[in-house]
Order: C-alpha cells, then structure tokens, then sequence
C-alpha cells in the first residue's frame, strides 16, 4: 500500500503529478455540482404546471433539489476512487474495460450528463466497501483520498491484486476514524466497514436489530441505513414516511446533521415521548409503579377496559320513515353486534360501522316489503334518531385518557379488568393516592402517556411509516416498543442498541424479547464487537463491568491502532478543605484542553452543579449536552443520566461511586457508569475521592 501526501501551500504540481491530478477532478467535480444546482435555480415551471396546486408542489421539490445540491465547502465531495479491471454490468459502466469511478456522497454529472462523483449508495460503489484481498470484487486499485478542510491533501493506494498490499492497513481510514471533531456527529461513509455496509444495504422489507458496544458505530450504521433506503426506494418511502427515533432531545440534536450532510432533507426526528404526546406530561411515577405500567401485561389491561363499554342489546330499535315503521328485533341487533366483536376490528371503527349495519337489516326488510331503496337511504337510516340512540346505548364513543384516569384512579374499576394479569399489590402499585377531577388537571407520567396511546389505537388505528430507526432501544419499556411499532406495522424497522447499556429499571433482558413487543419478531439480529472509536485502554476497563451488567454479552475489541490516553486518578485533596478535590477535576480538565479536540465532564447528576460552580470560579466557560460545541467552547458538562449515546475526543469522568448510587439499584448503577466509560474516543481521565466501586477492581 502506498501512501502520498503535499503541502496544498507549495508550488504547484506537474501536470504528471498523480496529486494534482486529483485535485482538478475535485476542482472539476465542484464546477459541475454548481452548474447543477444554478439549472435548478433557473428551471421554470410557468408552462408545466396545471394549477397553483401542482406549482407549488412542483416548487418545494425543486427547493430540496437545490438544497441537496449545495457544496458543503470543508466536505470531501469524494473520499474514495475505485479502479476496475473490467466495465462493470451497469449502465453507467457502458463502454470499455477498465472503468474508474470516483465515490462520494452524492452524484454529480458534467454537462454531458457523464458522473464525474457516483453516490456511495450505488451498487457500482459497493465494493469500495467490500473488496478485499480474498474477494477483490474485480477492482484493480482501490484509492482513499486524505483532505484537510476541504483541500485533498493525500491519497492511498491498494493494489488488490497484491496480496501486500490488500492485507495492509490504511492509514488514512485510521487516521479519518481517529480525527478529533469539534461539534455534532459526522457521518462515516468514507469508513464504513464490510460487516458494517452488509447491514446498511440490506433490504427494505426486512427489519434488522442491531446489537453493538460502545464505539462500534451502531448508530451511523443506523443513519445510513435511512439513507441507503431513501435512495433505493425513493418513491415508495416518499409516499410512505421515515423516522428516526432517539432516547432524548440532546441525542437528536447530536445526530441531526448526519442525514442532511449525505443528502437526505426529509427525515423525521423524534423521542418516544414526542411519540405518545396526546396529554402533557407534568408528573413523574418511582420505579415499581413505572415498571408495571411499562408491563406488556398492561396492554391486555387497557383492551378489556375498551371492550367493557359494550352492552349487549335488549330492546328492538324502531325506526320510523313516513308511515311506515321498521322494527330490528334485539335478537337480531345482538347478533349484529356480537359480529363485530367477534371480528376485532378497532373499537372505533366497529363504533362507526355498526350504525350502517342497524341501516342495513333496515334496507333488507324494505326489499322484501317490495321497495327499492339506494346507498342515500341506507345512509339517512343510519343517521335516524332511533339508530343513533342504539348505538349510543350499545358501543359509546370512548375517550383514550378518560379511560386511563379511571383506571388510575378507579380501584373497582381497575381490579374488573386487571384480574388475573396483575395481582392486588401491583393494582396498589399503580393507583393514584388522590382523585383527579379532569383529564387537563391530571399531573400524568411518562408511562401514563405511552398507556394513552395504547388506548388510542385500540379506538382508533396508528398511521404506520415505511421504516423507522429506533436508537438506544435497550432502555425502553414493552409498552414503549408497542408504541414504536404500532407506527411501523406495515413497514420495517431498524433497532439499535447495546444490551449492557441499558439504565432503566424496566431495560430490555433480550433482543427476541423487545423484538416480539416491537410486532418484529422476524427480524435479524446482526452483532457488531469491533470497535473503532473507543480506545483499546479504555474499552478494557470498561469490560471489567461486563460480567455483573450483561453477562454473556461478547466484549466489544478495539481495533484501533492508536491506543489513545487513559488514566485512574485518586485525589490527594485534603478532604477538610471544601473544594479541593472539585479543583483536581477542573485540573484534569485543562490538561484535556490543551489537546485537540472536544472535551466532556461527565459526572453523576447530583454532581454537576457542584462543577458547574468549580468551572465558573475558575473562568471556564461550558455547554450542555447535545448543544453544539465550537473552536472556542469545546467543553461539555455533562450529567451521567444524558451521556448516552454521546461521545468527545476526550473525558473527564468524576467520581465512578457517585454515579452508581446515583441510580435506583445496584445493576442500573453499573450500567450507567459504563456509559459514562465509554464516551472517550481518545483519551479518559477518571478522578476520584471515593473507594471505586469493586466491580472496577
């Protein structure tokens, strides 16, 4: 494998100069890229649009071209060429042997219409991903390019054909894995690895779970999932929707730029909790009461109370039109309505149908009495008095939140439909201490929302979307899954996690299990181990928790060849005087500084404004987390419970004990602090004054 580099400030490069070569075609590249955004901007519609519907429809397309088309200037518009030994079988590959193609993050054509850069989604980009010495994918060269800013600065060589060569390692893809970051998460095209790209290109029909350690890029593995999707089945995903699912706001924000830096300006981002919004969330519930109504047992719970509104018929409805009286017998009414609950369909749904059924046996006595009537008076029947008072009496409209206030607050009510799913302590459990006079005063929880929304769709059906992502899934609840899936019942999913990253009292135990919850139970579960962002150090220590959090759970293995910076730090502050110790963690925390890069002080929650103060005396300014960070703020304070998900070139981790009691027991506690482990992808300082928990030992 070779490797060359020039300074971009030196003289400028022959014209035999393989370098400068590349730096016309990126200069070309751009070039063509602007003349196709400026014929975007000057297209005009006048004369091909029917009405000012279609205009503007037509206008907000061309708008998102345009936008798509910008030219990020410190974004590589290529990372990669590929050289192959013979034409590939597609159509852009028509004409002689030995086609080169340069890979990047979207397509760009010359005037003639010829690519100048192919998206990296391609399938005639796919072996820049995959070709190795075993399988070389017919690619005779395979080129890296290294950019400082947006100015190519280096390329790399490997000659596939060359046992050497393949089995190299590249120095760039190290070194563009490796490279400090300042602000929101990037995306990795230019690194993705086999194992990672057979995930990322695999079909839209099929769900895959993902089960990945920290620094194994499960993440953006997701996020190009999305966009790979998007590209092969546009049109079908336009229609039916996408969405990317995070455990918080801060997350979200963190990952925000990945989707629009390859291109794709549509995607949705949300919480679970944005999700299940119908009522606002003003309360909180402890532990016990939370684990049970995140139970799957609740779903049953929630169906039987719906189902519980219906009251077999016991009179005849009668319905009077001109001289003429119609009379549906009760027998017949309860047949009618035992065939809609035999059927299953949406209380709501049934609610809507039944009164066009009543119609109906109405419609069939006038047939026989020898009258013709049409669809107008089925419909007019169905709107009588007499029928809307039976339907009424027999399948009320029922209210998704009433419902659940009542069984929070009702302990009969509770007990009728909890009996033999949920024994009389946990009834207690979950059962309000005060009454509640309306739905808007109700100081409801978190748990109550998703419970809203399992009402809500036993009314009255969910909106399904084409695929979703669900991030960090480890840490949700059974009826939080149901949630989820109730918006991909006819689309595929995409769920991300780790198994020992899961910090809530109800965490996921299995895949199989979530997987079931989710309506996924087909999905693949692909297992990523190879870690590329977390120190070698680091990711070691941080496994000595492995066996007490996740046991069986395979060990995530740093591949990297920087073994970055780690360090255990015991203070030595007098523990009489107030302050000292907090002073060795600000002190830390300069010394990362001095580094290039990001910086976060992760510590327990009750902690942070004890730093906070600490940071302020000592003229150290700071950002939250998920806000993003720049060349003159790079430190984050960060509190254990937010660090999910979240990473910084370097961290400063305060002490480990405080972070463990900092949750409700033991096994969460341990959780959480190697979350908190495994946020460094260069260099970690732990600092302590308390005894490390003994699990670290």
């Amino acid at each position: 494998m070779s490797t060359l580099s020039d300074d971009p400030s030196g003289p400028p490069s022959t014209s035999d100069d393989p370098l400068a070569h590349e730096r016309g075609h990126l200069a070309h590249s751009r070039s063509a890229l602007r003349a196709m955004r400026e014929d975007a901007e000057n297209l005009d519609i006048r004369d091909v649009t029917a009405n000012w519907v279609n205009a503007e429809v037509l206008h907000r397309q061309i708008g998102e071209r345009i936008k798509a088309l910008a030219d990020l200037s410190h974004t590589p518009l290529f990372f990669g060429r590929l050289d192959y030994l013979h034409a590939p079988g597609i159509d852009l590959a028509e004409g002689a042997e030995g086609e080169r193609f340069y890979i990047g993050r979207r397509h760009v054509h010359d005037a003639g219409g010829d690519p100048m850069v192919i998206d990296w989604r391609a399938p005639v980009s796919q072996p820049f991903y995959r070709a190795s010495k075993k399988d070389p994918m017919d690619v005779g060269l395979r080129r890296r390019f290294g950019y400082t800013g947006g100015d190519l600065t280096a390329y790399e060589d490997e000659h596939l054909s060359d046992p050497a060569e393949a089995a190299a390692t590249s120095k760039l893809l190290q070194q563009e894995i490796e490279r400090p970051r300042v602000g929101p998460m990037r995306d990795i095209v230019a690194t993705i690895q086999p194992e990672q790209d057979e995930i990322v290109r695999s079909g839209l029909s099929g769900s895959v779970c993902v089960q990945g350690g920290p620094g194994t890029g499960k993440t953006a593995v997701g996020l190009h999932r999305v966009a790979y999707l998007l590209y092969a089945h546009r049109e079908r995903l336009a229609r039916t929707g996408t969405l990317v699912i995070g455990p918080n706001k801060s997350f979200l924000h963190y990952i925000e730029q990945v989707l629009p830096a390859l291109g794709e300006l549509e995607v949705k981002q949300a919480t679970v909790d944005d999700l299940v919004a119908h009522v606002e969330v003003r309360g909180s519930d402890d532990a016990p009461a939370a684990v049970i109504k995140g139970d799957a047992r609740m779903a049953q719970v929630l169906r039987r109370a719906v189902r519980s509104h219906v009251t077999l018929p016991t009179e005849p409805v009668v319905v009077v039109r001109g001289s003429r009286r119609w009379r549906v017998p009760a027998y017949e009414l309860e047949q009618i309505v035992r065939e809609l609950l035999d059927r299953d369909i949406r209380y709501g749904a049934a609610h809507q149908a039944l009164p066009q059924r009543i119609a109906h046996a109405v419609l069939v006595q006038m047939e026989r009495s020898g009258e013709a009537p049409d669809d107008r008076v089925q419909d007019a029947v169905a709107r009588n008095t007499a029928v809307k008072a039976a339907v009424k009496a027999v399948w009320p409209q029922v209210d998704p939140a009433k419902l659940v206030l009542r069984l929070l607050t009702d302990a009969d009510f509770l007990a009728a439909h909890a009996e033999g799913l949920l024994d009389e302590a946990e009834q207690k459990e979950i059962l309000w201490a005060k009454p509640v006079r309306s739905v808007k005063s109700a100081k409801w929880s978190a748990a109550d929302a998703v419970l809203i929304d399992e009402a809500t769709d036993l009314v009255q059906r969910t909106h399904s979307l084409g695929h979703v992502v669900l991030d960090e899934a480890q840490d949700l609840s059974p009826m939080q899954y149901r949630a989820v899936g109730r918006r991909c019942t006819t689309g595929s999913a995409t769920v991300l996690g780790d198994l020992a990253q899961g910090t809530t009292p109800w965490a996921t135990r299995s895949w199989e299990e979530a997987l079931g919850h989710l309506g996924k139970g087909d999905a693949v579960v692909e297992e990523l181990t190879a870690g590329f962002r977390v120190p070698t150090d680091v990711i070691t220590y941080a496994s000595r928790l492995l066996p007490h959090i996740a046991p069986g759970l395979t060990p995530v293995a740093s591949v990297r060849e920087n073994p970055g910076f780690f360090e255990v730090r015991a203070s030595t502050a007098d523990a009489d005087v107030v302050g000292t110790a907090d002073a060795d963690v600000v002190g830390a925390v300069e010394e990362l500084l001095g580094q290039e890069g990001s910086v976060g002080l992760i510590a327990a929650d009750a902690r942070i404004p004890v730093l906070a103060e600490a940071l302020a005396a000592a003229g150290r300014t700071y950002l939250g987390p998920g806000e993003e960070t720049t060349a003159e703020t790079r430190l984050t304070l960060v509190p254990a419970s937010l660090a999910k998900g979240l990473e910084y070139d370097y961290v400063v981790l305060d002490e480990p004990r405080a972070v463990v009691d900092g949750e409700p027991d033991e096994r969460t506690g341990l959780r959480r602090l190697y979350v908190a482990l495994t946020r460094a992808v260069s260099g970690l300082i732990v600092t302590h004054t308390a005894p490390l928990p003994a699990e670290l030992a």
